[in-house]
């Protein structure tokens, strides 16, 4: 039987591609709001656009479902992925219209991106470059290669430890963290064709 891959469904958006996405890699998508299937799942994958105060807002009013992500990741050890908004969640906090407290899953906070170069324009949108930093030997998830990309702010990590690929746009961004079992995109995989369907088949196959 395959495995149960539960896709949170908080109101944040971009979910219908997601889960398509997950099924043409061969995942059994659950799409679900109630904590005992986040709770029951092997993996979960938790999704994301629009701002970080919204998203953050929209996971917490789902009732129980936060603490139900806490149990199965922290305590039955199930692999984690954050797209997106859903990567950027992951941090202390974020600082987008106000601060808002993250879920502090991985220490950092979320930043407005102030590119160097005063021609490079925000919102970092379309493709670019994927570099693996040397921490990503760690993690069997993400690769070298390009990706879509389609965001204003940008994860800060507090540590270098947890930040497993690089992107560049007026200076360097974070595109991907991680640490044990938990791992973040900032880009889209469900938009990155070949390249974000194959880092969905290895989250899949992936066993920290």
């Amino acid at each position: 039987m395959a495995e149960v891959v539960a896709l949170v469904d908080y109101g944040a958006g971009n979910l219908h591609s997601v889960e398509n996405a997950l099924r043409k890699v061969g995942a059994s998508v659950t799409v679900t709001a109630d904590p005992d299937v986040v709770r029951a799942a092997d993996r979960i994958v938790l999704p994301g656009v629009g701002s970080f105060k919204a998203c953050a807002e929209g996971l917490h009013a789902a009732k129980g479902v936060v603490e139900a992500m806490h149990e199965r990741v922290f305590v039955g050890g199930a692999p984690f992925l954050g797209i997106c908004v859903g990567m950027q969640l992951l941090a202390t906090r974020g600082l987008e219209h106000a601060v808002t407290p993250g879920l502090d899953w991985i220490p950092g906070e979320v930043r407005l991106i102030k590119p160097s170069d005063e021609t490079v324009k925000v919102p970092h949108m379309g493709w670019n470059d994927v570099a693996l930093t040397p921490h990503a030997k760690y993690h069997d998830l993400v690769e070298n290669g390009e990706a879509y990309f389609l965001h204003s702010y940008h994860f800060h990590a507090e540590s270098g430890k947890d930040v497993l690929a690089m992107t560049d746009h007026g200076g360097g961004l974070v595109a991907a963290v991680g640490r044990d079992n938990i791992a973040g995109v900032q880009f889209h995989p469900e938009k990155s064709q070949h390249y974000g369907l194959a880092m969905l088949g290895r989250f899949l196959e992936w066993n920290p």
